[in-house]
């Protein structure tokens, strides 16, 4: 088999050059894996698959590990006051819990000092080329794949690898989804995305109007309530706004007890709705539209902050923003407001631009990959990805668990190819499967799961695989 060496570089001994279907060079890695970022699931990626015994590659376009979480890199959209939305239990790695003594919200600077520390506890540095991006991934035959890289920043030659099998662990939340509203490029005043947004400096003391009703559009619109001179929020819809405590306890807690205790999903909705009704009262009396859905049909909206400076006249709510003018921005009901600064937390789209959209089973570039387990990619057994999902809990825990079966699969692609055939077929059979109940139809929740049926589906599917 295989392996990487010490620092993560393929050993020239150990490669055998050969050649691309256009000429150029290429070193056969053998049995070693490709991961593709060193963010939390490319992180757990490499774990995992070492154990299984896999040598292993990871390129990380930056220059270290922690993907989004790390503040330091161009590309990361964390800003001063992030703290997570989901609790620190539900967060972390099942075989790496975070501190005791930690709080139950940890700030993004702890988030990082995590990441780094998982990666130096299971000693995943030296499988990774840091500042080395990935421009191609190309299928070949045997269900291999060519790889190529290059330096991050287009310099220096490009160079391509074969490897056994891929992981896909670039992450979604770093392209930004920007609105092409009537009239923005004459607009006179400042314009960013949410990716741009990295502290209260960026608002203090001007006019701002924040887009997106999005957990980050809302602790931005919290932000400019306490720095700015004025702070309107728009919103497509009505949401409903969780406190990030219920009952003395996380929310995602209580939730999670729910779904432990097998509580029908409509007995769940209705018990939400009364408690928030009870905790945070009838919202429309702010002038926020009633939600136009039942609760847990959107990701939910995690902020105990932004009602409180609605209620304090600190926050206008309003509605969409339809069309710019050289000095205001005009509302869907015909209002116009005339900020300084316009925020757009609009989310973000996942990009994969280094692969062929069709090998994804996205042929109308829609950005949406059709995928089993929104992992497992139709014929092609030997390409993963890890991390494209939107959880009501955190993210973590759901990678670690995809990226064991990923391991677990290619190992019985060895000893077992009739299971990993079979697996191949379910792949196949039920790509496109949700794991969240109905959602509202949009690119922000076309990848929503709910964390405990995910779990439970990826749990079966190691059953089966491994089932005699």
């Amino acid at each position: 088999m295989t392996t990487s060496t010490d620092h993560g570089r393929p050993d020239p001994e150990s490669s055998t050059l050969d050649l691309t279907r256009d000429g150029r060079s290429v070193s056969d890695r053998g049995d070693t894996v490709c991961v593709i970022g060193a963010g939390p699931s490319g992180l757990t990626a490499i774990k995992n698959l070492t154990e299984h015994g896999f040598g292993v590659d990871c390129y990380e376009r930056e220059t270290g590990v922690g993907g989004v979480w790390n503040w330091r890199h161009d590309r990361s959209p964390v800003y001063a006051s992030t703290h997570l939305v989901s609790s620190r239990p539900l967060t972390q790695f099942p075989d790496f819990p975070m501190p005791d003594d930690w709080p139950d919200y940890p700030h993004h600077s702890q988030l990082l000092s995590y990441l780094e520390q998982y990666a130096d506890h299971f000693d995943l540095r030296r499988h990774v080329w840091f500042g080395t991006e990935v421009v191609r991934v190309e299928p070949v035959t045997g269900d291999r794949w060519d790889v190529t890289t290059r330096s991050t920043g287009g310099y220096g030659p490009e160079r391509t690898s074969r490897y056994a099998a891929v992981v896909v662990a670039n992450g979604h939340n770093w392209s930004p989804k920007m609105p092409n509203h009537e009239g923005l490029a004459e607009f006179r005043g400042d314009v960013i995305h949410a990716s741009a947004y990295q502290g209260p400096a960026q608002l203090r003391g001007r006019r701002v109007l924040v887009v997106g009703a999005g957990n980050t559009g809302c602790d931005i619109a919290a932000e400019a309530a306490q720095q700015a001179s004025q702070c309107w929020h728009s919103t497509r819809r009505g949401y409903w706004y969780a406190p990030k405590y219920l009952l003395g306890r996380p929310a995602d807690q209580v939730n999670d007890l729910l779904l432990a205790l097998r509580v029908p999903r409509r007995l769940r909705q209705w018990l939400y709705e009364r408690l928030l009704r009870v905790s945070v009262g009838d919202l429309t009396r702010f002038g926020l539209p009633r939600p136009d859905h039942r609760m847990l049909e959107t990701h939910p909206i995690v902020n105990s902050q932004l009602v409180y400076y609605l209620g304090h006249g600190r926050v206008t709510p309003v509605p969409d923003a339809i069309r710019f003018h050289r000095d205001s921005v005009e509302l869907a009901d015909g209002r116009q407001v005339d900020p300084e600064l316009v925020v757009f937390a609009t989310g973000y789209l996942p990009r994969f631009e280094f692969l062929d959209s069709k090998v994804l089973g996205d042929d109308g570039r829609t950005g949406c990959p059709v995928l089993w387990l929104n992992a497992f990619v139709p014929n092609h057994p030997t390409l993963a990805v890890a991390g494209l999902v939107q959880p009501d809990s955190g993210i973590f825990p759901l990678s670690h668990w995809q990226t064991v079966l990923f391991a677990r699969l290619l190992r019985l692609r060895e000893s077992h190819p009739g299971k990993a055939a079979a697996f191949a077929a379910a792949v196949t059979a039920r790509a496109g499967e949700r794991y969240s109940g109905p959602v509202k139809e949009s690119s922000r929740h076309w990848f929503e799961v709910g964390h405990a049926d995910y779990l439970r589906a990826l749990q079966r599917a190691l059953h089966d695989l491994e089932a005699k």
